[in-house]
């Protein structure tokens, strides 16, 4: 019998909590989805990143700075707005999740 993977959560960070992280959070799950990746997600802004902790999530993409210490590995997805080395940067949200 297989034992079912916990699903792993990515939390989309911009500095709204609305409007790239909308972008990045589309484009993340469409790219994942393809790589038959099944996530959850939440999509919050940047001064709210103190109230997550590591049981929140397993991921930060963030299209902002981060300027807290957090204990959940940040992935700067700027690139993913830009389209300017988006590609590059799916790959690491990828291969993080895959962990």
């Amino acid at each position: 019998m297989m034992t079912q993977a916990k699903k792993k959560t990515i939390l989309f960070v911009c500095a709204t909590g609305i409007a790239t992280s909308t972008v990045v959070a589309e484009k993340t799950l469409e790219y994942l989805h393809e790589n038959g990746i099944d996530v959850n997600y939440t999509q919050t802004n940047v001064a709210s990143l103190p109230e997550y902790d590591a049981n929140d999530a397993d991921l930060i993409v963030a299209t902002t700075n981060v300027p807290y210490e957090t204990p959940i590995p940040v992935i700067r997805a700027l690139p993913i707005i830009t389209g300017i080395g988006d590609q590059k940067v799916l790959e690491q949200i990828k291969a993080a999740i895959e962990e």
